[in-house]
């Protein structure tokens, strides 16, 4: 290959990537306008086009954001931060006309957290296997994503900036090789969320035809303008700014610095945070579906208006990256207790639960009652509700983990498989003890399913994989086998049934 041959001729001008692999990437490409000082709580506003050649050959910076919560769990990462930060990373395996499928990525992290560029991400072997076009997203996190005050801020240009790079992707993704009307976007935790907000918006459905949802957290809807507003409220006075007309105080937050709404942020989270809840302040604002039961039935009726077909899964132990660590090991037991009561309504949950673990701690209960509430008895509902629609609809469980971990099948842990990008997860304390052959299989195994559905619609490929109905929930289930499973949960028993 030559430099020519990593010329992409956009509407809005020319860029020149970098070889990756067997790919060629495309690196801190803008899709908006940088969202700096008076664009700062603005929405995304369209690109300007410029002349000569764009030099796409190295990241940008990722946006403003504390560390991650989850950081040990997950390994760490370093990247510079800045507020011009709405870019995408565009891997492909050759410029040409061969309109190939595509995949975007929103990235988890509790809209507080991550970017679309980390190495985490990299589509490069998606790229190469799949021979497709994948797009990983930046968008803008925290107060500067997800703020609420009328005036100012709706609550919704995280998700606005998502928007944005899916339209800039449907304009301009066949100058990289790909094609327009075959886009599935792909979302974990609360990228999978944002799909499902987007779902019910009507502006959104020429914009992608599959969703893959990956642990998405479906039972902590998006929050109402009152809980937003709290939240709003409660950070504003960490930062020192008292109430005062819109116009003032927004040129107040339009000169705060980052660092200074980094560190109101973290103040926020920590004095907000409640026993057992793994709730962010931040989230997006939609009064309408701010209930569980609204959000579910909204996202699966939207994907079904939009034809959009759906994978939908979660890991087996999600809450063990939140709670499997040294402050939790000795929890106040009754603590424990009233977070049970207060989650399921019944005093004997914790005794249901106890008899299902049989030995375990009180961590561990927590850790399943967490899990199923926020991930996977919501997700099921969506399930449910998404294939009576008539969506197609297909639902996986990852189970698998290395021998004797203590965070299991914990929220994050597919990443690495779905990616191929275990290197890029060699710090990771979830992949400790892991072996590597195991890994490698079950990775190209579910990999080879999600390219599946990418290309063709359909995971299935040389393992049966049923779509998804109420009356056999057939699930796929990822463990130290691989194969269909009904009836996911046992849900017959528990306080959900």
């Amino acid at each position: 290959m030559t430099e020519k041959d990593f010329l992409a001729n956009t509407s809005l001008g020319v860029l020149q990537g970098i070889k990756s692999g067997t790919v060629i990437q495309f690196r801190g490409v803008p899709y908006a306008k940088p969202p700096v000082k008076d664009l700062r709580f603005a929405p995304p506003q369209e690109m300007s086009s410029w002349t000569g050649i764009r030099l796409a050959r190295e990241h940008g910076p990722i946006p403003p954001q504390p560390p991650s919560r989850l950081s040990s769990v997950l390994g760490d990462f370093s990247r510079p931060q800045d507020e011009d930060c709405l870019t995408l990373t565009i891997s492909t395996p050759a410029i040409d006309k061969k309109a190939r499928p595509v995949l975007v990525f929103l990235h988890g992290g509790g809209y507080l957290t991550g970017a679309g560029s980390l190495d985490w991400y990299d589509g490069s072997t998606l790229a190469h296997e799949g021979d497709l076009v994948v797009v990983g997203v930046n968008y803008r996190l925290g107060v500067l994503g997800f703020l609420y005050q009328p005036g100012i801020s709706d609550g919704q240009l995280g998700i606005q900036d998502m928007i944005a790079a899916l339209e800039w992707v449907k304009d301009n993704i066949a100058d990289f090789g790909g094609d327009p009307n075959q886009i599935t976007v792909m979302g974990q935790s609360g990228g999978g969320q944002a799909i499902m907000c987007m779902l019910t918006m009507p502006e959104t459905r020429r914009l992608f035809q599959r969703a893959i949802l990956q642990s998405t957290p479906v039972g902590a809807p998006p929050f109402s303008k009152a809980t937003a507003l709290e939240y709003g409220n409660q950070f504003l006075s960490l930062l020192g700014i008292k109430t005062r007309p819109a116009r003032e105080l927004i040129q107040r937050l339009k000169t705060e610095t980052p660092a200074n709404l980094i560190m109101a942020t973290g103040k926020l989270v920590r004095s907000t945070a409640s026993f057992g809840d793994v709730t962010p302040p931040f989230m997006p604002v939609f009064e309408d579906i701010s209930t569980q039961e609204h959000f579910i039935q909204a996202a699966a009726d939207g994907a079904a208006t939009a034809r959009v077909e759906v994978i939908i899964g979660t890991n087996g132990q999600e809450a063990n990256a939140y709670f499997n660590v040294l402050s939790m090991q000795k929890p106040d037991l009754n603590l424990v207790s009233q977070r049970f009561l207060t989650l399921t309504g019944r005093g004997d949950a914790i005794d249901l639960y106890r008899q299902r673990r049989p030995g375990g701690t009180a961590v561990d209960l927590l850790s399943d009652l967490t899990t199923d509430h926020y991930f996977l008895f919501p997700s099921l509902k969506f399930a449910d509700a998404a294939s009576k629609a008539g969506v197609r609809t297909w639902v996986y469980q990852f189970d698998w983990s290395p021998p004797n971990s203590p965070f299991k099948a914990c929220h994050c842990i597919e990443l690495p498989f779905v990616f191929g990008t275990l290197s890029a997860w060699n710090s990771a304390p979830m992949l400790n003890g892991a072996d590597s052959s195991v890994v490698k299989d079950l990775s190209a195994a579910i990999r080879h399913m999600w390219l599946a559905f990418v290309k063709k619609g359909n995971p299935e490929l040389n393992i049966p994989w049923p779509q998804y109905r109420s009356d056999s929930r057939q699930t796929m289930q990822f463990g130290d086998t691989v194969g269909p499973v009904g009836d996911l949960g046992g849900l017959t028993w528990r306080y959900h049934a």
